[in-house]
């Protein structure tokens, strides 16, 4: 049996209503490492999935809300894996996620779809939307997604002088060479921490200028913090 050409408008809109998007494809070279389908073969391209700011909140908290544990220990990782394993079974696709082994080349794969480079905090920052956006999933076809390639852009922080990442954490765990995720996270439980990036998000993610229209609402901004300082 042929294998099903991906139907990206169909993906689109089945995604939609979950607050989530098409971010790029990676179509893998012939003898190019990739990752398996169920079936074994290696998959001839992957379509990333994900958020672009606070897109997906209201269908994740809605969600969440109507579950008696609230999602769980991980609920934003359970959430986007019932969402997108739904819509990989409907399009014949294999789904893979940044949580779960084989660990997949995620960050790889998003600056080779969407030609993005890392920040100093090490999130991958986008020309339109900064350091807002995020990856929940990647759909693996058997066939190659026939789409135009979307131009790269300039990389934000090389056209970025003020740089005001590297002077606004008070942890001083941003740095442009490297982000200290030991001592962010040693920041953050203390009352220092709870009372300002905690509560209102990362103060150095937040001094990016790029894509602020796009910045998390606050409730997601502190679920994330949460999340992080645990």
């Amino acid at each position: 049996m042929r294998a099903r050409r991906p139907d990206l408008e169909t993906i689109r809109a089945a995604l939609g209503p979950h607050g989530l998007f098409l971010r790029g494809f990676v179509n893998f070279r012939e003898g190019e490492a990739a990752p398996q389908l169920a079936d074994g073969r290696p998959a001839a391209s992957v379509l990333l999935v994900g958020n672009v700011g606070s897109s997906i909140w209201p269908a994740f908290s809605r969600w969440r809300e109507a579950r008696p544990d609230r999602g769980g220990g991980d609920p934003l990782d359970t959430w986007s894996k019932a969402v997108i394993r739904k819509v990989a079974a409907s399009a014949g696709a294999a789904a893979w996620f940044p949580s779960d082994p084989p660990w997949q080349p995620f960050q790889q794969w998003a600056m080779r779809a969407e030609g993005l480079k890392a920040s100093p905090l090490g999130i991958l920052v986008h020309p339109v939307y900064g350091l807002w956006h995020g990856y929940r999933g990647a759909l693996g076809f058997a066939e190659r997604i026939d789409a135009p390639i979307p131009q790269a852009e300039p990389h934000p922080c090389d056209h970025c002088p003020d740089k005001p990442c590297l002077t606004t954490c008070p942890a001083a765990a941003v740095r442009m060479e490297t982000f200290d995720v030991a001592a962010c996270r040693t920041h953050l439980r203390t009352p220092e921490g709870q009372g300002g990036c905690v509560a209102s998000g990362c103060l150095a993610r937040a001094a990016c200028p790029v894509g602020a229209a796009y910045r998390y609402n606050d409730a997601q901004l502190r679920f994330h913090m949460a999340a992080l300082s645990f």
